[in-house]
């Protein structure tokens, strides 16, 4: 008996170390995790629903695309009612195009048909027909997608490119691992960091969505799935 009471006394240090082991570890975790949440704050996050379309809403326009034209797309521009000011622009990187008649014009972080709409009335008192057609015919720029992903790195694409078709041009998602239902997407907008958040495992179960398209440097970040063990 006296044996056993012993024993029993001698296991409470290991018992109470354990405990006290266990809550600096929590503790530890907690203040980690404010301090991730000090770091977002100065970030503006957008968590984005397949269900209500996943590009911002300043890249939709009413004709449905959901891309915006940027540095380095080539377009060829063309007047049904002046094919002599018919051209092929590429986009500068201040943004701009030169046209014939109205000079400069700004381009980037238009869609195609808002350059047409805008190119109409800069035309309106040139030409007795002012109809106007924009088609992209390339445009190449680069993405990085990191994180729970079979290959990380640099994408390169010639056309607009959606976050998930990133993703599989990553190699897939590491499915032991990627939480599907969390991608983000960071972007530098007007000088300021923005976070998209993606739920694309609901896209790919089949939920109905409208893709969510990228531009020129945005990082996708696929995080792994939270675990205690």
């Amino acid at each position: 008996m006296k044996t056993a009471i012993s024993h029993a006394r001698e296991n409470v240090p290991h018992a109470s170390l354990a405990n006290s082991q266990k809550r600096s570890w929590l503790m530890a975790t907690g203040l980690l995790g404010l301090g991730l949440l000090g770091l977002l704050t100065g970030c503006e996050t957008t968590a984005v629903t397949p269900t209500s379309g996943t590009a911002p809403a300043a890249e939709v326009a009413a004709s449905g695309e959901v891309f915006n034209l940027q540095e380095g797309d080539v377009l060829k521009i063309s007047f049904p009612g002046a094919p002599n000011l018919d051209s092929t622009q590429t986009i500068r990187r201040d943004g701009k195009i030169s046209l014939p008649m109205v000079g400069e014009v700004a381009a980037i972080s238009f869609t195609p048909t808002a350059l047409e709409a805008e190119l109409r009335k800069l035309y309106a008192n040139q030409l007795v027909s002012n109809e106007v057609s924009v088609v992209v015919v390339s445009s190449s720029y680069a993405v990085f997608v990191s994180g729970a992903v079979l290959r990380p790195g640099k994408i390169m694409a010639d056309r607009p490119l959606s976050a998930l078709e990133a993703v599989m041009e990553a190699g897939g998602f590491d499915r032991a691992k990627a939480d599907m239902t969390a991608v983000k997407v960071i972007r530098q907008e007007d000088g300021q960091t923005r976070n998209y958040v993606l739920n694309l495992k609901q896209i790919l179960d089949g939920g109905a969505a409208k893709p969510f398209y990228l531009r020129k440097s945005d990082i996708i970040y696929v995080p792994e799935k939270f675990s205690w063990f």
